[in-house]
């Protein structure tokens, strides 16, 4: 069975049927275009960055990014960009054949109404021819009609006749033409048209079944090394060493600083008996001499402030002991790399000032004395730079030893950690030990100088701040140390200063009271 013999009256169903075939091919092209640009979201997502704990996960992980990448890039080229191609194609040869099939039936419908026109003409020149013998007749039988009225009537009727006999031949001429194109159309002609209109969408859903299936291969040409891949995460995962990873956390984050001693008791009842003198500076009673002593007490033991920015120095003794101790060691090696780079330029540069010298016709051997003479300068520079750092690093690893030596002697044992909330002074280490005798021999910061780490606690939050987000209490939290709050467990807070690092974040409650909570007992929603 075929379009042309079974569907020849059915041109508007094969149009609309031609239309859904192209379209769902369209559709098709449409969702695989989706899938790839999911597939390649998919493989950008799976490409985060790698990190120590995770190296070879992410290693395994990035090749099965890759593979769902090959997917993505195979549905794009051999469905999307084919299948699109192929519609296209498609579209223009349905155009074509229905383009044919409607000037087809335009030219049917024209040669109907020539027809239905000679028809018309048939029928009116056969009335006037008709009525003008009447009138020709009537005319001769009347007695008072002139001869020549008569023989007018006679002409005329003679001259209609022979209109609607020229009429009836060309309505028959017409006839036979029409009858002919009509059967020409309805058996030769569209038949022809709707057999190709067959064969296009049978070639068009072959094709778009074979685009199915491109579908599967895609995944099916992967599965294997996605296999692989993930066989290497599992590894991955059971290689984890958790041992490993806080050793690296200490060596990364330890300071190096002593913990601090036992504080000294402050005998405020000393300004009492002080009796104030004409030349005293300051308020009578001495307040604020003694609150500066106390804030500067403050400063060098409470770990949990706001820590002002720090100037870097050359010698990084900005940073803590360890911190120091390693960003020196970096420094030295880069040193060492830059030195050993310029001696072997220097003999470069010495080779090939005696082969210059030895053939003078390659090149001038003077042209060659700035540029050693600038080597010559860089290694000097280099070699002090060099001594620097070491000397520099041996202070630093003296001072490193020596502060543990301190601790270790202070405490035979670590302190347990913390069961409910961190105490003020063990959660992170303060620069008391070996700044306190630093401290003593020299003066203190002048106000607006910048200070070392762990400075004063700004306990009187005197810039009004607005919040920066919103977070909730996760769990009830005592405020009992200095520059601490309470707050209740499920307690709404302001945010006002972000964890900098030391596990304290600062927070406001409605009761207009601020201060500082445990990290870990909120959860945090910034603006």
């Amino acid at each position: 069975m075929d379009w042309g013999t079974e569907l020849w009256d059915q041109f508007e169903v094969l149009e609309r049927h031609t239309q859904w075939g192209l379209d769902l091919l369209d559709k098709y092209v449409k969702f695989v275009k989706e899938r790839a640009e999911v597939e390649q979201a998919y493989a950008k997502q799976l490409r985060f960055s790698q990190q120590q704990s995770f190296v070879q996960l992410l290693q395994e992980v990035n090749d099965f990014a890759g593979q769902r990448e090959l997917v993505a890039e195979s549905l794009g080229i051999r469905v999307c960009l084919e299948l699109a191609k192929y519609s296209q194609e498609m579209k223009q040869e349905r155009k074509m054949h229905f383009q044919e099939g409607r000037r087809a039936q335009q030219q049917l419908e024209n040669g109907f109404k020539q027809l239905e026109n000679s028809k018309r003409k048939f029928e009116r020149d056969c009335r006037e021819a008709e009525k003008a013998a009447h009138t020709a007749e009537r005319l001769d039988q009347d007695i008072n009609a002139t001869k020549a009225d008569v023989e007018k009537a006679k002409q005329q009727a003679h001259l209609r006749n022979h209109m609607a006999e020229e009429s009836k031949n060309e309505y028959a001429a017409q006839l036979q033409r029409f009858n002919r194109d009509q059967a020409h159309f309805y058996f030769s002609q569209m038949p022809q048209i709707f057999d190709k209109l067959q064969d296009m969408d049978e070639r068009r859903a072959t094709r778009l079944g074979a685009g199915y299936g491109l579908l599967s291969e895609a995944e099916l040409q992967v599965v294997p090394i996605i296999g692989k891949c993930l066989e290497g995460m599992k590894v991955a995962a059971e290689s984890v060493d958790a041992k490993n990873d806080s050793q690296v956390l200490i060596e990364l984050h330890k300071s190096g600083f002593a913990r601090p001693g036992d504080l000294e008791f402050e005998d405020f009842s000393q300004v009492i008996n002080r009796v104030p003198s004409d030349s005293s500076l300051g308020t009578p009673d001495g307040r604020p001499e003694l609150r500066a002593a106390s804030s500067r007490s403050r400063a060098k033991r409470w770990p949990f402030g706001k820590k002002n920015k720090t100037v870097a120095t050359e010698d990084f003794s900005h940073l803590p002991p360890e911190q120091q101790r390693k960003r020196l060691q970096q420094q030295l090696e880069e040193r060492n790399r830059e030195l050993q780079k310029e001696e072997d330029q220097r003999e470069a540069l010495k080779k090939m000032k005696d082969v210059y010298e030895k053939t003078p016709q390659m090149g001038d051997p003077a042209s060659l004395e700035p540029r050693i003479a600038e080597t010559l300068g860089n290694i000097e520079r280099l070699k002090l730079e060099v001594q620097k750092y070491e000397a520099w690093l041996a202070e630093a690893e003296s001072r490193v030893l020596s502060n543990r030596g301190d601790s270790l002697s202070r405490h035979a044992r670590p302190p347990d950690p913390p069961t409910t909330a961190p105490p003020d002074s063990s959660s992170s280490s303060t620069n008391s030990g070996s700044q306190d005798n630093k401290e003593s021999s020299e003066e203190p910061p002048s106000e607006g100088q910048d200070t070392p780490i762990y400075t004063e606690f700004d306990e009187d939050f005197e810039e009004p701040a607005s919040p920066i987000g919103q977070c909730v209490a996760i769990y009830h939290f005592e405020g009992s140390s200095e520059g601490t709050v309470s707050m209740s467990e499920g307690e709404d807070l302001s945010l006002m200063e972000e964890d900098k690092g030391d596990g304290w974040t600062r927070v406001r409650r409605k009761q207009g009271a601020e201060g500082y909570v445990p990290t870990s007992y909120l959860r945090v929603t910034l603006n």
